[in-house]
């Protein structure tokens, strides 16, 4: 067993994006990466304790409600899940696109790390999700 402490992965209320303000200046002035199902927003936090934010938009054009709970169930739990692989952190909003409908949670996660590498936010050595037959 490993002396050092894994970190919690919980995802705090200080971690969720609610402003709208946060909202409008990230899509205005953050930068932007377009990967299946999922447009990714972010900027590097630049806060003086700064811990990786996140927020989640789906809008109506995907579906009904539970189409869309399900969609933000989903990008939550992929960033919670990967929030330690950024090289530092970001606040970060993800936008569900209509393609997330019917798609499980392994494919989201494929597509939030293959945007993530692709904006250069985590580095070669984050794991990959183990790939299934389709």
């Amino acid at each position: 067993m490993s002396a050092t402490p894994r970190p919690r992965l919980r995802l705090r209320r200080e971690q969720r994006l609610r402003a709208g303000r946060d909202f409008v200046r990230l899509k205005e002035e953050g930068r932007r990466q377009v990967q299946g199902c999922l447009i990714l927003n972010w900027e590097l936090a630049t806060e003086p304790n700064p811990t990786s934010r996140v927020g989640v938009v789906t809008s109506k054009s995907i579906g009904g409600a539970v189409v869309r709970n399900r969609a933000r169930r989903l990008l939550r739990e992929t960033f919670r899940r990967h929030q330690w692989d950024f090289r530092q952190p970001v606040t970060a909003i993800l936008v569900a696109r209509r393609s997330i409908a019917g798609k499980t949670y392994s494919q989201v996660e494929k597509d939030f790390l293959t945007a993530l590498r692709l904006a250069r936010l985590v580095g070669d050595s984050a794991p990959l999700p183990p790939t299934t037959p389709a």
